[in-house]
């Protein structure tokens, strides 16, 4: 990736993730589809269930049966995250988000399109079943507001120093003018 701009930097890293992502959620569900029968539980620790179960609406069961529409309003969230972030591609960490978020969603996707529902198989008490494309797409959208609100880089913990009569820099009014004392570093000669 050496001579690579930042924006293929961020393409190509959000693209692996994606695979990554879309590899692991595959290959989970094909482990349950083979391994625990539709409706069945089993418990490996405590308070965490394996069980296999079809999901045929988006989170929670919202808009069960309703595939087309279900996809449709994915794709358009894909979409809209895209165009984002071929806007602000140079915006540090950005593909991390997006590497977790197309992943899931299009983990899912493809248990949509080739089995008619999405396949959930790990469960907690007092929670929803959920699967590794689910997981993807929360810490995704964690990790979208963490990058988004994230101050510029240049800011991280920068001391301005001005002269006191100077105005602070335009669009940094939360910096107050400070006069400079010499140090003893500066009273060399």
């Amino acid at each position: 990736m050496a001579g690579w701009s930042i924006r293929a930097r961020t393409w190509f890293r959000a693209g692996l993730l994606l695979a990554v992502v879309l590899v692991v959620d595959q290959v989970s569900k094909a482990l349950v589809k083979d391994g625990i029968r539709t409706g069945d539980e089993d418990s490996i620790f405590p308070g965490i269930t394996l069980v296999h179960t079809k999901n045929r609406g988006v989170a929670f069961s919202v808009l069960e049966g309703k595939t087309l529409v279900v996809v449709l309003v994915i794709a358009l969230a894909m979409l809209a995250l895209l165009v984002y972030v071929a806007r602000h591609a140079d915006m540090p960490g950005i593909w991390v988000p997006t590497g977790l978020l197309t992943g899931g969603a299009v983990g899912n996707i493809v248990d949509r399109v080739r089995d008619g529902a999405v396949t959930d198989f790990i469960k907690l008490p007092a929670w929803p079943a959920f699967n590794v494309a689910d997981m993807a797409i929360t810490f995704g959208v964690l990790a979208l507001l963490y990058v988004m609100e994230r101050t510029p880089q240049e800011d991280h913990g920068a001391q301005v120093d001005m002269d006191a009569d100077a105005p602070p820099p335009a669009g940094r009014a939360d910096i107050a003018p400070t006069s400079r004392t010499p140090d003893a570093a500066d009273s060399r000669t």
